[in-house]
């Protein structure tokens, strides 16, 4: 029961999604990492319920930046097509675990607050200490970006269609984060643009598993909807403009507050 109430419609949930879709279309950062724990902490929906409502939620989103960003050409099409031969299997594999443990069971419900936790937290310290990383990274490794990406690209989908089928959260935080240390030569504006193309068909097909499973919440979906929609076309127009690095902090903090309260909820 979310503690807003059940009846008419509810401005607070289009403002967040206004919000949370300017984030997304500015950043690639904020679907799950900002919405599913929002449903959860502050307006108290089921943890199952936020996520699956959560990923139709992002997969309608990013499809309004996703066209336009492929408008603006700031989208890497051989980048999400091996992101998504990866994520694709892992998420129906996914759901039909989930399936078979019972979606909402309290086996379940832990483990999403654990994955989501941990997501969270793993996406804070990405965007906080991104330079460090990279620069870790590249100098042990650098063949990063050339020879090893096509596979390790593979990979890095597996794992977001786990996470993203559990927390609905990784398509953005951790994606992007993974795509920047693959394609450092890739600006940042198409590393964006190409991790929230990914993130359409991804969180598509796992909102479509939740769906079969039940756990959508159709009249908040829409509410959330009628904000972001908006947000996410102001967002991705002026992405290019946006001060990049405040932004990125600004992101990393919340998320880590938010990941160590969904741990020690």
């Amino acid at each position: 029961m979310d503690l807003v109430g059940n009846s008419g419609f509810q401005p607070i949930y289009a403002i967040s999604g206004l919000l949370v879709g300017l984030l997304i279309g500015l950043t690639g950062v904020g679907g799950g990492s900002l919405m599913t724990p929002l449903l959860v902490l502050f307006f108290g929906f089921h943890p199952t319920t936020a996520v699956g409502t959560d990923l139709l939620f992002a997969a309608t989103t990013k499809s309004v930046g996703t066209t336009i960003h492929s408008a603006g050409k700031t989208v890497d099409w051989t980048v999400v097509r091996w992101l998504a031969a990866g994520s694709v299997p892992a998420t129906i594999i996914c759901l039909i675990a989930m399936g078979y443990a019972g979606a909402n069971s309290s086996g379940v419900t832990n483990l999403i607050f654990i994955v989501l936790g941990v997501s969270l937290l793993l996406s804070a310290i990405s965007l906080l200490f991104k330079k460090q990383i990279l620069h870790c990274i590249t100098r042990r490794y650098p063949e990063f970006g050339t020879a090893s990406s096509r596979r390790l690209t593979v990979l890095t989908g597996v794992v977001l269609g786990v996470l993203v089928c559990l927390s609905s959260v990784g398509a953005g935080a951790l994606g992007t984060i993974a795509l920047i240390i693959l394609y450092p030569r890739l600006p940042m504006v198409r590393i964006v643009g190409s991790d929230i193309a990914h993130a359409v068909p991804l969180t598509l097909l796992a909102g479509a598993g939740h769906w079969f499973l039940g756990t959508i919440d159709f009249r908040l979906l829409g509410m959330l909807l009628v904000g972001s929609v908006p947000g996410i076309v102001v967002g991705s127009l002026t992405a290019r403009y946006a001060p990049d690095k405040l932004l990125k902090a600004f992101l990393g903090v919340i998320l880590a507050i938010v990941g160590f309260r969904m741990l020690v909820k």
